[in-house]
């Protein structure tokens, strides 16, 4: 019997991508042995309303450039193709009619996972993947009544943020050691997150 394909699944602004994004990709791969990672910037992520910082198609640009050569990893651009909010059940149904008999995770942080209830359809969402919620180390996971069933990874605390990494690059401060020197020469090139830089 063929074992099906595992693949995990990222979903995110990723204003900017950091390496912590990096890190739970990594955790993917080899604590729940998948075989692919998949990163889905959002277009819009509808309980976020209109708050992203920079255009789909920097955010987009930026994640293929912190991924570019890592066996395992690849960019998926289907939401922000879709253009409009970003829901992942919708996500998620087109990608299995795209890749029959492939098994998904769909990973998300405590923070996300704490709103899962409120999302498109989430006991849908659980019957067409695994859900699986990172914490950071041992930290405790109480969710909300009406969460659909998730499953717990701890991971490896790597506290990183993007409102972090923004902070940075407005007060003129330097980003290595946050993203990568591809996603840093990006956000230099483009002028991003500064003020009075360029527009969403």
């Amino acid at each position: 019997m063929t074992t099906p394909r595992r693949i995990a699944l990222l979903g995110g602004s990723f204003d900017p991508p950091h390496l912590g994004h990096l890190h739970l990709a990594y955790q993917a791969l080899e604590q729940l042995g998948c075989d692919e990672v998949w990163f889905i910037p959002a277009h819009q992520q509808p309980l976020k309303g209109a708050t992203a910082l920079s255009a789909p198609s920097h955010r987009l640009a930026m994640v293929r450039l912190m991924v570019e050569g890592i066996p395992g990893m690849r960019v998926d651009p289907i939401e922000t193709e879709r253009g409009g909010l970003s829901f992942a059940v919708d996500t998620v149904r087109a990608l299995q009619a795209a890749e029959p008999g492939a098994e998904f995770c769909f990973f998300l942080g405590a923070d996300a996972a704490a709103t899962l209830h409120r999302w498109r359809e989430p006991a849908v969402l659980a019957s067409l993947c695994r859900i699986i919620v990172c914490t950071r180390g041992e930290e405790s996971l109480a969710l909300p009544d009406g969460t659909p069933p998730v499953e717990r990874l701890a991971t490896r605390r790597f506290d990183l943020s993007a409102t972090e990494v923004r902070a940075r690059v407005r007060a003129g401060l330097p980003v290595r050691g946050w993203v990568t020197d591809a996603v840093a020469a990006y956000i230099a090139a483009c002028g991003l997150y500064r003020v009075g830089g360029e527009a969403p």
